[in-house]
């Protein structure tokens, strides 16, 4: 396409490029910047091609390049936030009154289990603390299954009643 052409095509259709990308893309400035990667685009196009109808040419571009700058507008979206929005979003860090009583409370569970028996004590903290099935737990102290989840029932019926004393 020869200077000349894309000169005229530019003068009789920016107009329309920019609605067009103004309705695609809803931002003003953003819609000036894709009417002119739009022309920049068409002035890579080699000058021996032949385009037979030039503004249905125009507009694939724009449909193009307005596809690119939506895509990057939502990827964009996705990695920046606001500064409003970082004002109003939940904090989830917990504050030093949460964490100092989530500290007593640690504190008086770990009393609660302390008061166990000491067979009961290994099976509670062989299965919550490290996470073994109750096979496992069975295998390694040499009781059966059945005594394990006793223990475990028995455990936990204890803590439930030194937490049940703490906030009543």
């Amino acid at each position: 396409m020869s200077t000349i052409s894309l000169h005229k095509l530019h003068l009789a259709e920016e107009g329309r490029l920019r609605r067009f990308f103004q309705r695609r893309l809803r931002n003003r400035e953003d819609a000036a910047d894709a009417t002119q990667e739009t022309f920049l685009r068409m002035l890579d196009v080699p000058p021996t091609t032949i385009i037979e109808n030039p503004q249905a040419y125009l507009f694939q571009v724009a449909k193009s390049v307005a596809r690119t700058a939506s895509a990057r507008r939502s990827a964009e979206a996705s990695l920046f936030v606001s500064e409003d929005a970082a004002a109003t979003a939940a904090d989830d860090t917990p504050g030093q009154e949460r964490i100092l009583l989530g500290r007593q409370q640690l504190l008086l569970m770990a009393k609660a289990i302390e008061q166990l028996p000491n067979r009961c004590q290994q099976v509670f903290i062989l299965s919550r603390l490290h996470g073994l099935a109750n096979g496992e737990i069975a295998e390694l102290l040499g009781i059966s299954r059945n005594m394990v989840e006793k223990h475990i029932i028995r455990a936990l019926l204890h803590c439930r009643k030194v937490r049940a004393e703490i906030f009543s």
